[in-house]
Order: structure tokens, then C-alpha cells, then sequence
């Protein structure tokens, strides 16, 4: 089987990573990947969804994998599936799901999903009145995608004014933000939950959790993502059976009955409040680095796996995953997230290849081939995975890998799972 994957970050990489270990894989194709994905497989330099689906078929690529949520929203899975093209992903109607914060939180009420109080308005007067009826903290987010920096958690109820303001106005975030959600503010615990998902079938695979502040203690500006690790121990069997009856089971079910059954990736972004899961925004593709600590855990061959999802016959597949934790920090250059940073080349010690090589691995996202050289050119650089029977072996492994990877100006957090190793 040749499978092709579109995107070029860490996410992407790891899920090549993880073809790269099926034997039912052949050859792996990027679009248009990174400086270390060729270590994987070819990449390509097209980014139009046409010409795309031309390369496809002349090269016989059997599956294409979307990684980023831009294409999905942007309809690459319709014009593939148009010429009768294989590809794992929601089309752009279900993609709306992760496209439209107004959508998504419309079809939970509709669905009795739960979620958290909230209303949609393009009116500041509106949204100043609902807030006003609000506790603080207050949440505004903008509708449209916003490379996921749509957000504002604000402290005081002028502070959300202000927000509601800047998006209405266009000043914040464009077009995206002149359609709003103002909800209130759900206090509990984060957890990362996805489904596989083939638009009648579905399997939900260990829970997550991300860091997404820059700096330990959860401290500092929003990222895409510090780090990760997986399963979590904060969510028992009890609540994995709330989420699946509460939020995946209706949410697949409501898809399909509204003529727009979800393909791919559902990514559930919940907040636990005393035991009882809420919806904070669905996703449609996986997360980033999620992914990286979800992709080593699956014990059934990962073509096998997005194959039968986008071919309608989850069903037909048992899907296991290894009894071992998984944890990802992501090593981030200088500047991030406030602005570019100069490449730097990227030196990895030779231990890593030897001591390490089935403990701990790296997934490359932002860094470039220049002369030979892998060097780092983007804000997250790299995301180091290490795996153990626990998540202190996990953590530990990670770590040490991190110790043996070097650029200048490199940072990561501490502290990641801390949230799981508190108490031990």
C-alpha cells in the first residue's frame, strides 16, 4: 500500500513514523512534509488539492491521510473523494465541526451534548448583557479558524467586554472573529480524547493530556502545545464511559442523521468538573503533540487502521493498542511563541541510536534541510517521545532524550504529566 500524508508538522511526521512500522506499507509520500520526513518517505511540493489528486493517481497512491485542519475545512476530502480517491478526514460539511465555533456548539444543544452555557452573536450589546449574567472568568472565542489562538479566557468582566470588542471589530482576528461564542467558564481538568472514526463506526483511543503553556506550572502565554503524554490515569473507566455515551456515541450518531456522517479524526477537547465530562470544542483532525504520544501506543498496524476507517469498515477491525505510557516534550527554539527565531542546526548524540533506540524517539516538525544540514526554522522545533511501562519511566526517557539533542537556544518545559505524578 503507498499512503500519502498532507501536512508537515510533528503530528504528520509521527503518524508517518507510525506507517513506517506496517510492513503492509510500502512507500510514504508527505505534502509537503519537512526537512526530516524524507528519512520516511518522498516529499512533494504541491499544495493545490487538484494538482494533488493529479499526483495521487498517477503515482497510485492507495490512501491519503489528512494532518492539519486547514484542508479539511478547505474541502480537500471532497475533491478527492470527487474523482474516487481514498482519504482519511470529514469532508468540509462535517469538517464545520472544528471550521465554526457558532456550528459546533449549535449542534451540541441540538444534541444534548454537554457543553457549557453559552450564546453566538455578532452583537456587542448582546454579548455585554450575557456576560453580565456570567461569573469570571468568561470565555470569548472567535467563530472561524484561528490557528488555534481564537481563544480569550478573560479574568474580569471588562477584560471579556474588551475581547468581545476586538473580535466584533474585526481588530483582533479578522473575519474569523466578527462572529462570536461567549460562554462561561468551566473549572475542572483538560483532557484530550479521539475517535477513529468511518461515519457509523467508531474507537476511542487512550486519553490525553497537553501542556499548553509555554513555561512550567502552566505558567506564560498559550502555545499549540508544550508537551503530552498518554494514557492519562486521570480518566478511569467510569469516565471513559460518560465520554463515549455523553459525547463520541451522540456526536457520530448526530453527524450521520443530519446527512453529513463523520470521517477521521474527532477530537474531543473536554473539561472534567467533578467527575463529569464537558465538550469545550471538538477538532477534526488529530492533535499536535498528541499525536506524537498516541501514535507509539497503537499495536495494530497503522495503515490497516486509517485504511479501514476511510473505507467505511472499522467493524471489520480489532484495534489493540500496547500496555505502555507514552510522554512528548516539545523542545521549541528562542523565540517562541512571540516571533521567528534564527535557524539553528540541530546536533543529536550518538547515544540516541543506541542506548535509547527503543525507549525514546524524535518527531521533527519545525526544521529544514539546508545543505545537508537539519536545522531548526520553526516555533515548535521537535517533540521528544519516550515511552516506559510507567509514566515516570515514560517521563524519564523523554527527558533524557531531550538532554541529547542540541540547537541554539532551545527550550521545553520541565515539568510535562506532572499533572499524573503529582501525587506519586
Amino acid at each position: 500500500m503507498k499512503v500519502m500524508v498532507v501536512g508537515s508538522g510533528g503530528r504528520e511526521y509521527a503518524i508517518g513514523r507510525a506507517l513506517h512500522r506496517d510492513n503492509g506499507v510500502e512507500k510514504i509520500y508527505f505534502a509537503p512534509g519537512n526537512g526530516a520526513t524524507p528519512q520516511l518517505g518522498e516529499n512533494v511540493d504541491i499544495s493545490d488539492y487538484n494538482e494533488l489528486a493529479d499526483y495521487v493517481e498517477k503515482e497510485g497512491i492507495d490512501l491519503t491521510i489528512v494532518g492539519p485542519e486547514a484542508p479539511l475545512v478547505g474541502g480537500i476530502v471532497d475533491v478527492f473523494k470527487e474523482r474516487g480517491l481514498k482519504i482519511f478526514g470529514p469532508d468540509k460539511k462535517a469538517a464545520r465541526l472544528e471550521g465554526s465555533k457558532i456550528f459546533m456548539k449549535n449542534f451540541l444543544a441540538r444534541h444534548n451534548i454537554p457543553t457549557a452555557r453559552y450564546i453566538e452573536t455578532s452583537s456587542e450589546k448582546e454579548a455585554s448583557d450575557f456576560i453580565d449574567t456570567l461569573r469570571a472568568p468568561i470565555v470569548v472565542k472567535a467563530d472561524g479558524l484561528c490557528a488555534g489562538k481564537g481563544v480569550i479566557i478573560a479574568s474580569t468582566h471588562d477584560d471579556a467586554k474588551r475581547a468581545v470588542s476586538e473580535m466584533l471589530s474585526g481588530k483582533a482576528f479578522g473575519e474569523a472573529g466578527t462572529k462570536i461564542v461567549v460562554e462561561e467558564f468551566l473549572d475542572g481538568y483538560e483532557l484530550s480524547v479521539f475517535a477513529i472514526c468511518d461515519g457509523r463506526d467508531y474507537v476511542i483511543l487512550p486519553a490525553a493530556q497537553d501542556h499548553k503553556r509555554l513555561l512550567d506550572n502552566d505558567e506564560g502565554p498559550n502555545t499549540g502545545g508544550m508537551g503530552a503524554y498518554a494514557p492519562t490515569p486521570l480518566a478511569d473507566e467510569a469516565l471513559y464511559k460518560k465520554i463515549e455515551e455523553r459525547i463520541i456515541r451522540p456526536t457520530v450518531e448526530g453527524m450521520a442523521g443530519e446527512g453529513m456522517p463523520f470521517e477521521g479524526v474527532l477530537f474531543a477537547g473536554l473539561m472534567i468538573v467533578n467527575g463529569e465530562p464537558y465538550t469545550l470544542e471538538f477538532n477534526v483532525r488529530f492533535g499536535d503533540p498528541e499525536c506524537e504520544v498516541l501514535m507509539p501506543l497503537l499495536k495494530t498496524p497503522a495503515g490497516e487502521l486509517f485504511d479501514k476507517a476511510a473505507s467505511g469498515k472499522l467493524s471489520e477491525l480489532e484495534v489493540e493498542f500496547v500496555d505502555r505510557y507514552a510522554v512528548g516534550v516539545v523542545m521549541a527554539s528562542k523565540n517562541y511563541p512571540y516571533k521567528k527565531s534564527e535557524p539553528a542546526e540541530i546536533i543529536v548524540d550518538k547515544i540516541v541510536h543506541t542506548e535509547l533506540a527503543d525507549k525514546a524517539h524524535i518527531d521533527y516538525a519545525g526544521v529544514t534541510l539546508i545543505d545537508g544540514k537539519l536545522m531548526a526554522t520553526g516555533g515548535r522545533v521537535l517533540v521528544c517521545v519516550g515511552l516506559g511501562d510507567s509514566i515516570k519511566e515514560a517521563r524519564d526517557n523523554a527527558y533524557m532524550l531531550c538532554g541529547q539533542v542540541h540547537f541554539a537556544g532551545k527550550r521545553c518545559r520541565s515539568d510535562i504529566a506532572y499533572q499524573a505524578l503529582q501525587d506519586s
